[in-house]
């Protein structure tokens, strides 16, 4: 996606890539793959804005956090498929640390133990691919991947990563900003296969001269991609919060340049780094399945041919008839934390249609926010008022009313959805001058649209009681 000065979309192009599946809880994707995309969209967006890329100020990158790779430094070549955030094939590894072992990188890096993050799928690729061990060997998130294509690849490109993605590798320290000894030796990590760490603002390299945009453009920012819709919805401040829509479901809240540690099951992270300035953090909760469980009703059930027919067939009935639908086909994430459990859906009656279905997946995404929510206020003793969101399914008007009912609060999306996309653009401008401060970004945000809740607390607290049953059903399956 391509921005003017005024933080207006003047050309973008998009392609899907292929999400493979090799076995139950296995989910890859191709990382060559990947790379020829990015080419091929940056070719069709400069094409479509009708500029060059030598017209571009700065890029910036975003990505999936903890999709993480290994690839030989000398032949650009992956040395196999690169493993997704919602693969949990590492659960068992896991459950092998002591709780000393656990205590310690908790405390450091904020997060929870879990298959979610990189550092146990980097320790899986270590003792699994064939080569990763070798000296040609290194490995990170896809940032870095895509950074070290663009500034040259095997013709010397820059191996870098950001504090927002390091923070996500259960290596980093969250006090030092730096990939920390004891962590490393606990997963069997080398040091000098990882990424350099940077902030998320900054000119890291230039673009390669022979790359897709014909001449060196600066490489100015990296963010993750919820950090990315933090920026992106101008979230500078302790105390703003967002939740994006897309795969999963990501909710943060800025708590400044304080480390705040949750007791309710959610994550620290860094919010991000610009430049020299001191780095921000944020308490973070991560839902597995939001966008995804509308892609299994179309891919896997067929009841849809689209996404954006699930709202007129949820619209098409009144109520979920007593549906309740848990998709939790990679373990439940915040605040549950339980790998091991497995989707379910429940109340089913002989009455129960596809639309019913339908509309109980819609109601599963707001539930799950509702509950990364709730832990949010008790974390930070804040009461909300209001949630901003982006992401595909706000363009869902049906969805973002039963979210502002099942939390009784105001939902605001803002006037450029993709938020992910425009923080990292954010990120790169302000480190080469193109914005000359947030207080300028934050001028451009404007609201697109707002939902106000029309349930009653009775029904709201009566429908939340019965999403909490369903989700016992599933972790005592379990058990």
């Amino acid at each position: 996606m391509i921005f003017d000065h005024a933080g207006k979309v003047v050309g973008k192009h998009q392609l899907e890539h292929r999400q493979i599946f090799p076995k139950p809880g296995w989910v890859e994707h191709d990382a060559v793959e990947i790379w020829e995309r990015v080419q091929e969209v940056i070719t069709s967006a400069l094409k479509q804005a009708n500029i060059l890329g030598s017209d571009l100020a700065a890029i910036g990158i975003t990505n999936q956090r903890e999709t993480t790779l290994v690839w030989d430094k000398k032949t650009g070549v992956p040395l196999a498929n690169a493993i997704v955030w919602q693969d949990t094939r590492t659960t068992g590894f896991l459950a092998t640390l002591t709780q000393p072992q656990k205590e310690r990188i908790q405390f450091k890096t904020g997060l929870t133990i879990a298959p979610y993050f990189a550092a146990s799928k980097m320790n899986w690729l270590l003792n699994n691919v064939a080569g990763a061990n070798s000296e040609n060997a290194i490995m990170g998130t896809i940032d870095s991947w895509l950074l070290w294509n663009l500034s040259g690849g095997v013709q010397g490109g820059l191996h870098v990563t950001d504090v927002t993605n390091a923070s996500r590798t259960l290596l980093m320290d969250l006090e030092t900003l730096d990939w920390d000894d004891e962590l490393l030796e606990i997963f069997g990590i080398s040091r000098t296969m990882l990424p350099i760490i940077k902030s998320s603002s900054e000119t890291y390299a230039f673009t390669n001269p022979h790359g897709p945009f014909g001449t060196a453009v600066p490489i100015a920012g990296i963010l993750g991609d919820q950090q990315a819709a933090m920026v992106g919805q101008t979230c500078f401040d302790r105390g703003e919060s967002k939740t994006t829509y897309g795969t999963g479901n990501f909710a943060l809240l800025n708590t400044g340049t304080e480390i705040v540690r949750s007791k309710n099951g959610l994550l620290t992270t860094v919010c991000f780094k610009f430049g020299q300035e001191p780095a921000k953090y944020a308490l973070e909760g991560s839902v597995a399945v939001t966008g995804s469980a509308i892609q299994w009703l179309r891919d896997q059930l067929g009841i849809i041919n689209n996404a954006a027919e699930t709202e007129n067939l949820a619209a098409s009935v009144s109520d979920t008839a007593g549906v309740y639908f848990v998709p939790a086909f990679s373990g439940l994430f915040a605040p549950y934390w339980r790998s091991d459990a497995r989707g379910a859906i429940v109340g089913l009656t002989r009455a129960a249609t596809k639309a019913h279905l339908a509309r109980a997946a819609l109601e599963a995404i707001c539930y799950q926010t509702r509950d990364v929510m709730d832990a949010m206020v008790a974390d930070s003793g804040v009461p909300m008022s209001e949630m901003r969101v982006d992401g595909g399914i706000t363009a869902n008007s049906l969805c973002m009313q039963m979210q502002a009912d099942i939390m009784g609060i105001e939902i605001t999306r803002p006037l450029i959805g993709e938020t992910t996309a425009l923080g990292a653009a954010y990120a790169a401008g302000l480190a080469v001058g193109f914005w000359s401060s947030q207080e300028e970004v934050k001028k451009q945000w404007q609201q697109s649209h707002r939902w106000t809740p029309t349930s009653t607390h009775e029904v709201r607290e009566a429908g939340y009681k019965q999403w909490k049953k369903a989700v016992e059903r599933t972790l005592n399956w379990v058990d």
